[in-house]
């Protein structure tokens, strides 16, 4: 039988035990598990990796504890900002789209610039024709209104800083989301989404929706979803240079995994994390940071929702 599997991420950071109450740490665990079950029950009944990362990246957009969708954080001007990508191994097709503001799940509109348009990457103003071009419906600004992202703006408004998600420091919401999965047919499919940093200017865009930085997948050798300092992950060109390492010097998607995230990441300034999966539905999820959120699950079952290094 050829495995499958599946692993998803919501962000890596400093997450130390004992900062989060036991309600809070519950919730988290709770969304992950229920993101990485939808993503599992479509790779079980012989469903593509591509659906099966969709639908665990659309329920974690969908939930207000993470950084991408629903939760997003505020830029400067108080507004939400979404990127998101998608790509498949098989074929290497790929949809990206970044600066979007009003979509539900940023993932599914990436989804469509791979299906449904000649390009890879929009952004902004072309992008959001394309979406109404799909007649896709916009939410009101309430629906991405969360009190504790609101705060987070506050502390920083009117001010040159700028906040990474992952490194708050305090019992908060962490970051980026993604799902990576192998299907029964050996194909691979990766897909990340993130509302980008607190109080963002000047239109940043991240790792998150660049490929080959953020996200990645090739069946030749892996599918990839990063979360982080996106400025040190598009620097190292982390997501693709997993795949380089098990493509011409023969590692492991272990040793990959972990040779850019323990060391050529931290080499270059950078911290955070990566899920990702190849064609014999190995899993990795190394991070250098004091925790990560993170679920997966094989085709034994065996299944996995952790926060902490242990």
């Amino acid at each position: 039988m050829q495995p499958y599997a599946i692993a998803i991420h919501g962000g890596a950071g400093t997450l130390v035990k004992g900062m989060m109450t036991p309600e809070k740490e519950k919730a988290y665990k709770e969304a992950l598990t229920a993101a990485l079950r939808k993503g599992y029950s479509v790779l079980k009944e012989g469903g593509t990796a591509t659906e099966a990362v969709i639908q665990a990246v659309v329920a974690l957009e969908d939930s207000p504890l993470f950084n991408a969708g629903k939760g997003s954080v505020f830029t400067a001007d108080g507004t939400h900002e979404m990127d998101a990508a998608i790509m498949e191994g098989r074929s290497l097709n790929a949809g990206a789209v970044s600066l979007i503001s009003g979509i539900k799940n940023p993932v599914v509109l990436a989804r469509d610039v791979m299906e449904k348009s000649e390009h890879v990457f929009l952004a902004g103003e072309g992008a959001m024709k394309f979406a109404s071009s799909l007649d896709y419906p916009l939410e009101a600004e309430s629906y991405f209104y969360d009190a504790f992202r609101f705060q987070q703006w506050q502390d920083l408004k009117g001010t040159d800083a700028f906040q990474l998600d992952h490194s708050a420091k305090k019992d908060s919401k962490f970051g980026t989301v993604g799902a990576v999965a192998c299907d029964l047919h050996g194909n691979l499919a990766a897909a990340t989404s993130t509302g980008g940093m607190t109080n963002k200017r000047f239109g940043r865009i991240g790792d998150s929706p660049v490929l080959g930085a953020g996200n990645y997948a090739n069946n030749k050798t892996c599918a990839v979803s990063c979360t982080g300092s996106g400025e040190f992950f598009i620097r190292g060109v982390a997501a693709y240079d997993v795949s380089c390492l098990m493509e011409f010097k023969g590692l492991s998607l272990e040793a990959a995994a972990r040779e850019v995230i323990d060391k050529r990441l931290l080499d270059i300034g950078g911290d955070g994390g990566l899920i990702a999966v190849d064609v014999h539905g190995n899993i990795a999820m190394p991070f250098n940071t004091e925790g990560m959120y993170r679920a997966s699950k094989n085709a034994f079952g065996d299944e996995k929702v952790q926060i902490y290094s242990d």
